[in-house]
């Protein structure tokens, strides 16, 4: 009997040949091209089975694949049916490159321009020699996805100044005149995260991320048109937002579009679906590739939005370390689910908690193995004696998001001597970008080599970044800072906070990764010294003193740990019950007390 996945293919195939296509590009994004989508837009997943937050498929007559990156291969193997999928690397074999190879001469390949941006799209354009590019009327997957849900419905709610800092009118006045200074009369926002950050406020509709689904056009005179259904705006938002923003139905958003005949709107390539580019181009605007304007301004936090971290990272430890005695107390026979569950709800014990910042990655052995593992009721696995467990998991707080990974030794024996110098390769690497010091003007991909320096002595390394910017209240994942391997013009900037996460895995065996949460700030500059900027580490919780070897860590990355750990001890243990602060009395000792 077919899969699901086969029966859909088929279905699809048909469809496209009814309207005179021969292949079709179904990448994983939405019309609002966020990292996470609502479950009516989850079409790749709905087609292939693969629920990876990024990847890609290309739909041919005979033949068909699914793209995404290192971090989601061993689940494409495990999600995705090989008799009717290839699966691919995206980076090893870009979507075009396999496209240009299989489709026959003269194919007319669907796409659909509400759903892929300028830049997704151009390597399919630049491959197109011996194929057409069409785009569709409409989505096709939608066509066949006949139990589709419906769209969110929850309503936007006030992001009040306590924790953004700063009013939306002077974010729009600041960034109108910058967009009037470049000759721009208006610049397109179809990122939801930028347009809650720019209007203050939040919402519900996609998991994890508390934001409300729009687009919007904020103009050089500090006016903004919101594109949302009235029904999503309460009256104490409505007027929270001021006259100064208009509100259209979605359904009016081309012919607002039109008005700008004549006048020069930016638009993002790589954050707007290219309908917008070609929708303003044919009603005669003139369109200038510019980034988002909100997007660096949203990157750095500003004061209140800093001290609101360090205040939702001191809740998050709290319950991190409540969770951390736990599993070393009790958690020994309990499953993947239930730890993830378990680490939620002492979450949800601290005030204010709106839930976590991603779907927790629990993995245990082997599991630990798949960089974004997802765990379900079908893969589920015991915490067994004596084998490694990788939690990653973050937590959502009016005062700011956190994103955390500490993996474990469950016991009782020793670990194994191999799997103690791997892990403590993994923390110098973390203890290393941690504490590094570096000019003004500093790129995140010039630090990458600290965290994997130590990995890269015994032949290791790891596919994926190293880090990756996280919002106020917003997405875990936020541009256009990162530290990685690959060149990022963007310099890190004082109030950005990233992730700094080194890794191991060791394929059908265990994974390691170690994730703190850092704010870039400003060191103090001798005179006449360039001036320099360093890390300030948010994350309040222990690493396993079990899993490392002193004599591999050496005098002063153990230094630097044991000041890390007595800062934890400090901040943390006077909110925990008697059993947990002693707990974490001995998990903060120094590394050199037996």
């Amino acid at each position: 009997m077919p899969s699901s996945s086969a029966t859909r293919l088929s279905a699809l195939r048909n469809l496209l040949k009814q309207n005179g296509l021969d292949g079709l590009i179904i990448p994983h994004s939405d019309e609002f091209l966020g990292e996470y989508t609502p479950a009516c837009a989850e079409r790749l997943e709905w087609l292939t089975n693969f629920s990876g937050s990024a990847g890609a498929a290309v739909v041919l007559p005979e033949t068909a694949a699914v793209f995404s990156d290192g971090r989601y291969i061993t689940q494409m193997d495990q999600q995705v049916d090989k008799s009717c999928w290839e699966r691919q690397h995206i980076i090893q074999t870009p979507p075009s490159v396999w496209l240009a190879k299989h489709a026959a001469a003269g194919s007319r390949i669907g796409y659909d321009p509400r759903i892929m941006s300028s830049a997704e799209l151009r390597p399919f354009q630049k491959a197109a020699k011996s194929f057409s590019l069409v785009p569709t009327d409409g989505n096709l997957i939608d066509r066949l996805w006949s139990d589709r849900p419906a769209f969110p419905a929850a309503p936007a709610v006030v992001h009040p100044l306590a924790y953004a800092g700063e009013d939306s009118h002077s974010k729009r006045v600041r960034l109108g005149q910058s967009l009037a200074q470049t000759g721009l009369t208006a610049a397109v926002l179809s990122d939801s995260a930028s347009i809650a950050w720019l209007l203050n406020i939040r919402g519900s509709d996609i998991p994890c991320t508390p934001v409300v689904l729009a687009f919007a056009l904020l103009h050089a005179d500090a006016t903004v048109d919101l594109f949302l259904q009235a029904s999503k705006l309460p009256a104490d938002v409505r007027e929270w937002l001021g006259p100064d923003v208009r509100v259209h139905d979605p359904a009016k958003m081309e012919a607002v579009l039109a008005t700008l005949a004549g006048r020069t709107v930016a638009v993002d390539p790589a954050t707007n679906a290219v309908w917008f580019a070609e929708t303003l181009t044919r009603h005669g605007a003139i369109v200038q590739e510019s980034s988002d304007p909100c997007l660096l301004p949203k990157a750095c936090k500003n004061t209140v939005e800093q001290e609101g971290t360090r205040k939702a990272h001191l809740k998050d430890g709290i319950a991190l370390c409540r969770f951390l005695h736990w599993l070393d107390t009790d958690g020994q026979g309990t499953t993947e689910l239930k730890a993830a569950a378990k680490l939620d709800a002492f979450r949800a014990k601290g005030a204010d908690y709106r839930g976590e910042s991603f779907p927790a990655i629990s993995g245990a052995g082997p599991n630990g193995a798949i960089i974004h593992y997802r765990v379900t009721p079908e893969t589920d696995r015991t915490l067994n004696a004596n084998e490694v467990y990788l939690i990653d998991s973050g937590g959502q707080y009016p005062e700011g998001t956190t994103d955390v990974t500490r993996t474990v030794w469950t016991g009782p024996d020793t670990p194994p001597a191999p799997l103690k110098e791997t892990f403590t390769r993994v923390l110098k690497g973390n203890l290393r970008l941690g504490r590094a010091r570096f000019p003004v003007g500093t790129t995140g991909n010039a630090l990458d080599t600290l965290a994997r320096f130590d990995l890269w002595q015994a032949g290791l390394d790891y596919d994926h970044g190293t880090g990756h910017g996280v919002g106020s209240f917003l997405s875990v994942h936020e541009g256009p800072a990162r530290i990685s391997k690959v060149p990022n013009p963007i310099a890190l900037q004082a109030g950005m906070i990233l992730s700094n996460e080194p890794g191991y895995y060791e394929p059908g065996a265990y994974g390691i990764r170690l994730e703190t949460l850092v704010l870039v700030h400003s060191l103090p500059t001798q005179e006449g010294a360039r001036p320099t900027m360093g890390f300030e580490t948010l994350t309040l919780a222990p690493f396993d003193r079990r899993l490392i070897d002193p004599g591999i860590l050496g005098a002063e990355d153990m230094a630097l740990l044991d000041a890390y750990h007595a800062q934890i001890l400090a901040l943390i243990g006077p909110h925990l019950p008697e059993d947990a602060r002693k707990w974490l009395e001995t998990a903060c000792a120094p590394l050199n007390r037996a």
